[in-house]
């Protein structure tokens, strides 16, 4: 079998000795897209913090490659598995006072040697990669929520990271921009065979793009399924179940 892509082990999260989630298992596989669901509060995005590590465990392990504990490397070895991680966050995050092009120009100058020909080059790639060709001088104002979701994935995608997590890429999106971001997500894992790992609640992109995924239970603090959402819609607990049908009975 292939090597995942990250793997947690035992994992609690806590905040002043508050637990928020416990005794989490799971491994995210190498070119897939990977789902961590569940209700509000139940400690999604706390998770993907973890993930990314940008915030210690209370307990347990995240390995890179499968074996290559984070939290138990030195801080030089630990930034370099940061530069093999892209992150789309919530709001795009954009640098509202430099271009589209600057913004995705701007890890490039930061973490590499390359000549500014090459990171022109490199940067208009991208952005038409995410279909924003011709939009190189656009500052982030000048433009729709929805092409500021696919600046800000074009700029985490800029050094080609090994896994992409995105934190709630559809919020504040209208229905037919969100799908757009669906339909890109994909584009990226069948043309690149990217690893994406998506934190959302939003059930239509859940069942549209999602491989594999775990649901987070905030009452019982741990991972109370995984698998793949059309399975789990019909034959997982019932509380995932409910949550799958937006609490329509089946």
């Amino acid at each position: 079998m292939d090597t995942p892509a990250l793997s947690v082990r035992g994992l609690t999260m806590a905040y002043d000795g508050r637990v928020i989630q416990q005794d989490l298992d799971f491994d995210i596989p190498r070119g897939q897209i990977f789902v961590i669901m569940g209700g509000s509060g139940c400690g999604k995005s706390t998770l993907l913090r973890h993930l990314i590590g940008l915030q210690q465990p209370a307990a347990g392990r995240i390995l890179y490659g499968g074996d290559e504990d984070y939290w138990a490397a030195d801080e030089t070895r630990q930034d370099a598995l940061k530069r093999g991680s892209g992150v789309l966050f919530q709001g795009g995050a954009l640098w509202s006072s430099l271009t589209l092009a600057e913004n995705i120009a701007l890890p490039l100058e930061e973490f590499t040697d390359l000549p500014a020909a090459a990171i022109r080059e490199i940067v208009a790639v991208k952005l038409a990669l995410v279909g924003l060709s011709g939009f190189e001088n656009h500052y982030p104002a000048e433009i729709s929520g929805g092409m500021k979701k696919r600046a800000g994935l074009a700029r985490a995608m800029a050094l080609n990271p090994d896994i992409l997590f995105c934190d709630e890429p559809s919020a504040g999106l209208d229905p037919l921009s969100a799908r757009r971001l669906d339909e890109l997500l994909l584009e990226l894992r069948a043309s690149l065979g990217s690893t994406i790992v998506l934190v959302t609640h939003e059930l239509a992109s859940i069942f549209a793009v999602a491989d594999q995924a775990i649901f987070l239970d905030a009452e019982s603090r741990t991972m109370t399924a995984s698998g793949n959402p059309h399975h789990l819609a019909q034959h997982g607990s019932a509380l995932v179940r409910h949550f799958l049908a937006r609490g329509e009975d089946a």
